[in-house]
């Protein structure tokens, strides 16, 4: 396993380091001729800092002298997003050029005056970068209304609220989370669902900042549930995040089912790669739901939307997932889409039904292009096995309207 991260981290340094070189070098030849002669060295000296700013901040943040390692990480943060849009309009403006030198189309001041068309790379990555954080600060409802055709109990309806990938820490803080906690009860859900990546890594920013006592205002009828995701195992302090999380009032299932009302079956799932983190690692699904009654409708929140033949097979009649992000920054959504069935929205394959949210905080950098984080509202209505036709049953999107 330490061969393969060895291996893993090895080839994305490589290739960081090589995008890296190619926007400097491509900005150096832009701009190179407004700098003093000699300076070169001072330039790459200066990008390289800020190419390795974000990786130098977060390996650092707990030693060096105060807000110096958080500085550099939120300066590295937006520099993701600047390098993602760079490589991706300074290759385009390559192929463009190729395209030039059969065909002989662009105008001669421009080819005579590289830093224009530098400068109008800066402007338009300067704009992406501006909306982006906007668009990450501004979330949306997405309501869904759906259909399990099961008896539950006395229960007619239930209303959910989930909240996927908040990353609570550094960049979405507490001052985020109480806006999120209000919009949240104001929906008055029966019950709310945390399907992983609640917890940024590191317990501590949750901890000095008291979000526990922020989310110990949550309401529903039900109560508050969440499973873990990547995030909660990749900072080495699952049990920490467990324990706070529980101390907030939200119960953590970790390959564990709860009977709820004796309406409905919610089943949690530990996160799939937990032990290449010190986690126990997961078990089969099969052994997570030994002894539960099927004929109830089960709810399954599981991080990332995989291993879907599974859900069917155990009759899992909804599934709830998060992860994707929907790529984050566009085009990323690209391989999200390649890696995943369903990356974001929702998907039905017979009685097995799947909701997959992009998410409501970020990772990285604080921007989101091509996606809008979301607070996801969901409506079930149970009819009973003769209550509808399975085949007739659809989602309907009510909603999908800014939050503020």
């Amino acid at each position: 396993m330490k061969i393969q991260y060895a291996i893993f981290f090895g080839i994305f340094f490589m290739v960081y380091a090589a995008i890296n070189i190619y926007i400097g070098s491509r900005s150096w030849q832009a701009f190179g001729r407004f700098f003093p002669p000699g300076s070169g060295i001072i330039y790459w000296a200066a990008f390289t800092l800020l190419a390795l700013s974000f990786i130098a901040g977060r390996f650092a943040e707990n030693y060096l002298p105060g807000t110096l390692g958080g500085l550099l990480t939120v300066i590295g943060s937006y520099w993701l997003a600047a390098m993602n849009y760079l490589f991706v309009t300074l290759v385009l403006i390559d192929i463009i050029g190729l395209l030039h030198r059969g065909l002989n189309f662009i105008p001669a001041p421009v080819m005579q005056h590289p830093e224009l068309t530098g400068l109008a790379v800066v402007l338009l990555v300067t704009g992406i970068i501006i909306f982006g954080a906007w668009n990450a600060r501004h979330p949306r409802l997405v309501h869904y209304d759906i259909t399990i055709p099961k008896s539950a109990g006395s229960l007619n309806e239930l209303h959910l609220v989930v909240v996927s990938d908040i990353h609570l820490g550094k960049t979405i803080h507490n001052g985020r989370l109480l806006p999120l906690v209000q919009q949240i009860n104001n929906l008055n859900p029966d019950l709310i669902l945390l399907p992983g990546d609640t917890v940024e890594e590191s317990v501590s920013t949750f901890v000095e900042q008291n979000m526990s006592d922020s989310l110990r205002m949550l309401k529903a009828k039900y109560g508050t549930f969440a499973v873990f995701g990547n995030h909660e195992y990749i900072g080495g302090q699952p049990d920490d995040i467990h324990r706070h999380l529980q101390e907030a009032g939200i119960t953590i299932l970790r390959d564990e089912y709860r009977e709820i009302a004796g309406s409905f079956q919610l089943v949690g799932r530990d996160y799939q790669h937990g032990e290449r983190f010190g986690g126990a690692g997961r078990q089969e699904l099969s052994q997570v739901m030994a002894g539960l009654d099927r004929s109830l409708p089960v709810i399954m929140l599981d991080h990332q939307p995989t291993n879907l033949k599974e859900g069917q097979e155990q009759g899992v009649d909804l599934q709830i997932s998060g992860h994707t992000h929907l790529g984050q920054l566009f085009p990323l959504n690209i391989f999200t889409g390649l890696l995943f069935e369903t990356d974001w929205g929702y998907l039905r394959k017979g009685d097995f039904q799947l909701i997959v949210s992009c998410g409501y905080g970020t990772w990285g950098p604080p921007i989101r292009v091509g996606n809008v984080p979301e607070i996801v509202d969901i409506d079930i209505h149970f009819t009973g096995p003769a209550g509808q036709d399975a085949d007739a049953v659809e989602p309907v999107m009510l909603t999908m309207g800014r939050l503020w």
